[in-house]
């Protein structure tokens, strides 16, 4: 067996679906890589104008979570799916048409819709498509083949910036090109599914499921993960400000980081899913990514006090710490929302879920950026506080969760 056949997971639907997840991850890591020099140089755009029409698209996806979800159980996973991704293809392949601040913003509400749509209907088909017993680990393959593709776009990028103005203004041709043939693979490769029978709030009221909002355990549940998930904001945001502003380690060492993390996730993303393999297993997978956050926030503050190798060795220790957390939460993630979602309204159960993870970019970056720069060393105690507080609520709230399933007749894990 060759090498790599022995890293490619088992079935073909699951290597399908890898293949789909590194072809999306190319296209959309190919943009977002040159997203800021596209905009400032290509459109003309000021920074805070990019940032404020990032902002009401992140605003128009916390408004469309929930009904999008909804539209996933009416039309389906598959053709949402399908329809979704070709509309993004053609949204990018028109970006060279945007002139300016109003035709921006409407463009970037109009992707967030389509985004919406497309990411619900996507998690609802992987929940639905694998059998129990397979499900984390199918999705655990696919996130790390999102970072080979996130990899790969970011280096074809990157090339293109190198090469100067002309070649940026053809990354939104390439990444719809990509996404076309993303949305022909999933069109026409991956496999129809049973549609599940949407329980409306239609219908009738002795056999209708109740819609996802009234499981408050669930609810609060999807609060928690959004929370544990702010260690990308940590990643992404925080450690690197604070190596730059509050430590003296070379800048450069940022490059060893994000690689550390990308070869980290492809590499043990598999491995650390195998905990999460019951609602017991994610909730222990909950408690160690809880236990990262502290180890990482101390090793990382304490840089402030240290020199040379010291800063060095704790900063990269540190961001070992935060990708194990990272890893642990994501495999956490996969098992709760499927065994916790009632299977009769799985898109609408994936809207509540994805509410949390708006938490995220609304709230972390402020407010992690003011605490560990500004506060500093208490700042630090607060931010592993957060990551903790929301492992610990998570336990009670997924039980809350399980009841309300039993209690309602819903079928458990399925």
């Amino acid at each position: 067996m060759r090498w790599w056949q022995r890293i490619l997971p088992p079935t073909k639907l699951e290597r399908d679906l890898v293949w789909q997840c590194v072809l999306s991850a190319f296209a959309t890591g190919t943009f977002l890589t040159g997203t800021a020099v596209y905009f400032t140089r290509v459109v003309g755009l000021s920074g805070a104008e990019v940032g404020l029409g990032m902002s009401i698209a992140a605003a128009v996806t916390l408004f469309l979570q929930l009904p999008m979800g909804r539209l996933a159980d009416r039309v389906g996973a598959k053709p949402l799916w399908a329809t979704a991704s070709a509309v993004e293809a053609a949204l990018y392949f028109a970006w060279p048409l945007i002139g300016g601040m109003t035709t921006f913003v409407l463009m970037l509400s109009v992707l967030a819709i389509f985004e919406t749509a497309g990411r619900n209907a996507r998690n609802v088909y992987r929940i639905a498509v694998f059998a129990r017993d397979v499900r984390v680990r199918a999705l655990a393959y696919m996130r790390a083949a999102r970072n080979v593709g996130y990899t790969l776009g970011a280096g074809a990028s990157g090339v293109a910036l190198g090469l100067g103005t002309d070649a940026v203004r053809q990354i939104p041709y390439v990444t719809g090109a990509l996404l076309v043939l993303n949305a022909l693979l999933i069109a026409t490769v991956l496999p129809v599914i049973a549609r599940q029978v949407p329980a409306t709030d239609g219908d009738d009221p002795t056999t209708a499921a109740p819609p996802a909002w009234r499981n408050p355990g669930f609810v609060v549940l999807s609060i928690c993960n959004g929370v544990l998930s702010s260690n990308q904001v940590l990643l992404n945001v925080v450690v690197p400000l604070w190596l730059v502003e509050r430590t003296d380690a070379p800048p450069a060492l940022l490059a060893w980081l994000f690689g550390t993390n990308t070869v980290l996730a492809v590499a043990l993303q598999v491995r650390a899913s195998r905990v999460a393999d019951s609602v017991d297993g994610s909730l222990r997978a909950v408690r160690w990514s809880g236990w990262a956050f502290i180890v990482s926030c101390g090793l990382i503050a304490w840089t402030h006090e240290t020199v040379g190798w010291v800063s060095i060795v704790l900063i990269w220790i540190g961001h070992v710490t935060i990708t194990g957390a990272e890893l642990w939460q994501s495999a956490a993630d996969w098992c709760l929302t499927s065994e916790l979602s009632d299977h009769r309204r799985l898109g609408d159960y994936q809207g509540v879920w994805g509410l949390g993870y708006q938490i995220e970019p609304i709230v972390f970056p402020a407010l992690y950026t003011y605490l560990a720069l500004q506060v500093g060393t208490p700042g630090w105690i607060v931010i592993a506080l957060i990551g903790v507080t929301a492992a610990v609520v998570a336990h009670p709230a997924a039980r809350a969760a399980e009841r309300h399933l039993v209690r309602i007749g819903a079928p458990l894990g399925v």
